[in-house]
């Protein structure tokens, strides 16, 4: 059985223009849940990271016939929901949701402890950061993306985006370096 090759997003953004909104949903669906990782990320609240999503998305959905270049609707998109993110959140830098950093699962109980101290220290650490080395390093080492591709959400050049990341390192470094001796990231 065939799988039925999935439209461009340049044409699912044209067909939602036209009407469809059969359309747009399939935009949500395929970057609903990458996207809910980054916001809750950024708000630290999974709820609220879930109205920021739907926000953005209905967002984007008023703003579509402003979208210039809707073959790039993912980095588009990403503006609208990075932007509705900082603004719902209460605090001036929100933390990462450690949980999304996805430590092993421990097996006996005083590892249960180390962890959630771990997780502490981790997101402690981050709030530390300034909002773009927090951005850059949750998208290169949370969600995995490539400094090509986060460059292109972020309209950051690959360079900037290297000296955030590494700058962002140095300050986790520094901060649990007296709890655990191992670097951060690679």
């Amino acid at each position: 059985m065939q799988h039925p090759i999935p439209f461009s997003d340049e044409l699912l953004v044209e067909r939602s223009l036209s009407g469809d909104q059969a359309s747009y949903g399939q935009l949500v669906e395929r970057y609903g849940e990458r996207f809910q990782r980054y916001a809750t990320s950024i708000c630290s609240d999974a709820d609220l990271a879930s109205d920021c999503l739907q926000d953005a998305f209905i967002r984007a959905y008023g703003a579509l016939p402003r979208c210039r270049d809707p073959q790039r609707f993912r980095s588009w998109f990403f503006r609208i929901l990075t932007n509705t993110c900082h603004d719902a959140c209460a605090r001036p830098h929100p933390s990462v949701n450690v949980e999304c950093l996805e430590i092993p699962a421990p097996e006996r109980p005083e590892e249960v402890l180390e962890q959630r101290e771990l997780a502490a220290l981790i997101e402690q650490a981050l709030e530390g950061l300034t909002p773009p080395q927090r951005e850059a390093f949750v998208l290169r080492y949370v969600e995995g993306y490539t400094y090509e591709e986060i460059a292109e959400l972020t309209h950051t050049t690959i360079d900037a985006l290297k000296m955030r990341v590494h700058r962002a390192r140095k300050v986790l470094q520094s901060t649990l370096q007296d709890e655990y001796a191992q670097p951060v990231g690679r």
